[in-house]
């Protein structure tokens, strides 16, 4: 199975900004997890990150005929507002999961709202870094899926 895990704004900056919520490991440890879970559960993964909203959305796009067979996703502050990102995720047709990893359920107001959620197929939030790998594992449970 062909995975694309997409990062949006500011989750470069793992184990720089705000530890107390986002954790003392850095973005390399969490690339460092993901490839380890990959060998372990025998699929390709790329991870793609980026602070611009549309060089997400040609990402995602992108998928729809590159090989992707899951899209795990993690929006950032894009979550609360672009419907852009909702769209994308929209048009391609396989699994989908939104991962957060704060509980944004339990943090301020405007982080309760997701935008692009519906248009995933499930959501895992506040696991930390190892919520990636839930994902990762969804998706396996999920392979053959071809849910919008």
């Amino acid at each position: 199975m062909k995975l694309l895990i997409i990062n949006g704004p500011n989750l470069n900056f793992l184990g720089i900004r705000e530890k107390e919520i986002y954790g003392q490991q850095n973005y390399d440890y969490l690339l460092q997890i993901i490839e380890e879970k990959a060998k372990e559960l025998q699929c390709q993964v790329e991870v793609f990150q980026s602070n611009h909203e549309g060089a997400l959305i040609d990402r995602i796009q992108d998928a729809y005929s590159d090989g992707t067979e899951g899209i795990i996703i993690n929006p950032g502050a894009y979550t609360h507002y672009s419907y852009a990102i909702h769209d994308a995720l929209a048009s391609v047709m396989m699994p989908k999961v939104e991962i957060h990893i704060s509980d944004i359920n339990a943090r301020e107001e405007f982080r309760k709202v997701s935008v692009t959620a519906p248009a995933c197929d499930h959501q895992i939030v506040g696991k930390g870094l190892p919520g990636y790998l839930l994902a990762m594992e969804w998706m396996m449970d999920h392979k053959g899926d071809k849910k919008a």
